[in-house]
């Protein structure tokens, strides 16, 4: 496969990471003898648009430096296309990098399977709420995560993991049940109150939270993890568990995988990706092999470079 590589860079991933990884990644590229075009963003929007320009220029493959957000936001230009998508992590969570054991500290690596990578295509989840789609490729969060997310994006101290530290205490504090109503793959709603609710196209958010323990990114099925009513006691043992992967077992955990679910409950929130994507009720499905991206593995499909 002949051509340019382009580079989209988030200098504002991971807290500053991603202007070194982006460095890193086109040094790479240029000393192995690539044709490297450069693109940096400095805010989603532009991000977005330089994305959309760069993939008009036909290139082998874009190169994303950046964490799931960045990936989240242009990934709905991606889809379906003719483009393969090379990650260099540089987020604070990285988790479909994490599920495709991609390299994760080494941004030149990562940015060489442009080259020398097998290309192999991933699902891509979708979040309907209201008039509102979007796509994601983690875990969709809805009830105390989510809460925990929408905290910690309102808090404004500490810095870094503090925060998100700060703000699971606030929520657990504040806990309390949803009246959450789910239907699955069209079958009868069910009425089941809990503490969450993950919807997992990854096995793991928040940087290797296990979830979704067992989730394939490449299956076409959407996992879907319900944990019930909780004290705040219960939650605070549970959460090793969660952190270990070994809570799929518990008497209060239920573990099921769909291609679509609906979810509604007064009060709802939803998260994905790391963003707000809607509230109330939502309908999460799966885009089965929708995205190409270039993994480590060896020669199924080569860049050959000009």
């Amino acid at each position: 496969m002949a051509g340019h590589i382009a580079v989209l860079g988030n200098p504002r991933a991971g807290m500053g990471r991603g202007r070194r990884a982006t460095d890193g990644a086109v040094a790479a590229l240029r000393d192995a003898g690539a044709d490297v075009r450069v693109h940096v963003g400095r805010s989603a929007a532009e991000t977005a648009a330089l994305a959309a320009g760069a993939l008009a220029e036909h290139p082998s493959a874009l190169v994303v430096v950046g964490g799931d957000g960045t990936l989240s936001g242009i990934v709905h230009l991606l889809q379906d296309g003719p483009v393969p998508l090379v990650i260099v992590p540089a987020g604070t969570g990285d988790d479909l990098a994490r599920a495709l054991d991609l390299p994760r500290r080494d941004p030149a690596a990562a940015a060489l399977l442009a080259l020398h990578g097998r290309e192999r295509t991933v699902d891509v989840g979708e979040v309907r709420s209201g008039a509102s789609v979007h796509p994601f490729l983690t875990v969709a969060a809805l009830g105390f995560d989510a809460c925990v997310s929408d905290r910690t994006n309102r808090l404004r101290w500490p810095r870094g993991r503090g925060r998100y530290h700060l703000a699971v205490a606030i929520e657990v504090l504040r806990l309390r049940a949803l009246e959450f109503v789910i239907t699955m793959d069209g079958a009868p709603p069910e009425h089941a109150p809990g503490t969450l609710i993950a919807v997992g196209n990854t096995a793991s958010y928040g940087g290797g939270m296990p979830i979704c323990t067992g989730a394939d990114v490449g299956d076409g099925l959407l996992d879907i993890v319900e944990v019930a009513p909780l004290s705040r006691g219960r939650l605070v043992r549970l959460f090793p568990l969660l952190l270990r992967g070994a809570h799929l077992h518990r008497r209060e955990v239920r573990h099921r995988r769909a291609r679509s679910v609906h979810v509604s409950a007064a009060g709802l929130v939803v998260y994905a990706d790391g963003e707000r994507l809607g509230e109330e009720e939502c309908t999460i499905t799966v885009r089965p092999s929708a995205l190409r991206i270039m993994t480590a593995g060896g020669g199924e499909r080569d860049v050959r470079v000009r």
